[in-house]
């Protein structure tokens, strides 16, 4: 609970601050500048044909002046790869693959017959995992800088302007990470891969991990971008430098959580060459994404995670107190060893103990009513200070009704949502070490879909007229806010 209000208010003060700053910054400088860095934007797909044509759109709208998409179709088995074909009128192409990280046979490369599409390049591989798919984005790419994102996920037009940002910034340290907010676009409007609507999910559970994702970006990552101690950028959206990636010998295709493991590898790299180095974090929701809405895909999704997480954990051991490290060794390491990973775990125990002093009438009923008491009226004071601080800040949920659903799920959260996710992180972990999982479990996407005026829902991955990038058209201000941050 002190943990949790100190990382809230650090993240409140630097929120703010953030905005502010950014209040003056006119992002059109870097849009026409000549020297912007190159950026190579990587997508891996596996049976993505739900909201493959609707990413590839968001991502091919995005404002900055040099940079590239690659989309990588890791051995699909659905019809990704034919509907990015037709789609983009897409060709085979002559492309020699320097393969300076070893990935899977790549069996074809291809570009598009429209020049509107010209900085797209889709590669067809054998299967090999996500680790491998980026891998091997990596031996095809040119830019300088890789953002690496989920194809399940929608940009923000700006993205890339506000992630290079820091990188023109920095001039003490070497900037060899950045990442951002990742939001849920469950129920949002969506048209033409641009969120032109943002709406609270409709199913409970995708509001649970809305509350979730706001405290845990909002009120955490925030935070720790600002003490230099992330240990994670989330492989749904982080920028990183392309070189280092290369010279730590990319994405390690033996894990699970290869986001976690790649920041954490990078960290431990650059302090063992005695680079001078900072990781950054930018606070403004910049990419959407899909959660899961059933129970059994998220049990799924958060038993890989916990055991994800427990692979780094174990694979970096050398970290712990390590003063060596600086503040990831002394600091961002206990802290995730502590209550990312054996605070489910001590939890479960104490609900066990708890029932079984209970049966044995050793425990003093009155004085556990008020302890439950006082920790579910923290929790939901929590998560409602959250909303306030999201409405003050960024003021993504414009409508009345939607923030008061949000409320009344933060009110069931603490007694149905929380008990599932230490149920999975358990479970994880008994899968780990006892049964030796290694799969990542499949992951059911529903697919973009905006409602209607009618109540209708159309689906994004339809056909219709492209959407093919407009260079003159204005650059969007996500710095205009209808509310002050005061």
């Amino acid at each position: 609970m002190i943990s949790y209000l100190i990382l809230g208010v650090i993240s409140v003060v630097q929120a703010r601050k953030y905005l502010r700053r950014n209040t003056y910054t006119d992002y059109l400088n870097i849009l026409q500048s000549p020297e912007a860095p190159s950026v190579s934007i990587l997508a891996p797909a596996y049976n993505e044909e739900a909201t493959i044509i609707e990413n590839i759109r968001s991502l091919l709208s995005v404002r900055y002046p040099n940079y590239e998409v690659i989309v990588v179709n890791d051995g699909s088995r659905d019809r990704s790869l034919t509907k990015l074909i037709e789609e983009y009128q897409l060709e085979p192409v002559n492309f020699a693959v320097n393969y300076k990280i070893e990935t899977k046979k790549v069996k074809n490369v291809y570009k598009s017959k429209d020049p509107a599409y010209n900085n797209l390049v889709v590669v067809d591989k054998e299967n090999g995992g996500k680790s491998d798919a980026l891998n091997a984005a990596l031996n095809v790419s040119t830019g300088d800088y890789t953002l690496n994102i989920d194809v399940d996920c929608i940009l923000e037009e700006d993205c890339l302007l506000k992630l290079m940002k820091p990188f023109l910034e920095e001039t003490d340290k070497n900037m060899i990470a950045t990442g951002g907010v990742v939001r849920i676009a469950n129920n949002c409007r969506i048209e033409k891969g641009r969120i032109v609507e943002v709406n609270v999910p409709n199913k409970l559970l995708a509001q649970f991990q809305t509350l979730e994702y706001l405290r845990s970006f909002l009120l955490g990552r925030v935070a720790w971008g600002s003490l230099d101690g992330l240990l994670l950028i989330s492989g749904a959206l982080g920028v990183f430098q392309k070189q280092l990636v290369i010279q730590c010998g990319g994405y390690d295709n033996e894990t699970i959580g290869e986001d976690m493991e790649l920041t954490v590898r990078m960290r431990r790299y650059a302090r063992e060459k005695g680079i001078d180095y900072v990781v950054g974090f930018v606070p403004d929701p910049l990419c959407w994404t899909e959660v899961p809405e059933s129970w059994s895909v998220l049990r799924r999704q958060r038993n890989r995670w916990t055991r994800g997480a427990v692979e780094t954990l174990l694979s970096h051991k050398r970290l712990f107190l390590n003063p060596f490290y600086g503040k990831i060794g002394m600091v961002s390491y206990p802290y995730w060893l502590l209550f990312e990973w054996l605070a489910p775990l001590i939890e479960a125990f104490g609900i066990v103990l708890l029932v079984l002093f209970s049966l044995l009438g050793v425990i003093n009923i009155s004085f556990l009513y008020l302890f439950i008491a006082l920790i579910y009226g923290y929790t939901v004071a929590f998560t409602i200070a959250t909303l306030y601080i999201e409405e003050i800040t960024f003021f993504q949920y414009k409508k009345r009704r939607q923030l008061l659903r949000l409320v009344i799920a933060g009110l069931i959260e603490p007694l149905m949502f929380h008990p599932f996710v230490v149920y999975c992180a358990v479970t994880g972990n008994w899968d780990y070490f006892f049964e030796g999982k290694k799969a990542w479990g499949s992951m059911k996407r529903v697919g973009f879909s905006r409602p209607t005026d009618r109540g209708k829902r159309i689906t994004g991955g339809g056909k219709g007229k492209k959407n093919k990038p407009n260079p003159a058209a204005p650059l969007p201000s996500n710095n205009v806010r209808t509310r002050p941050a005061t």
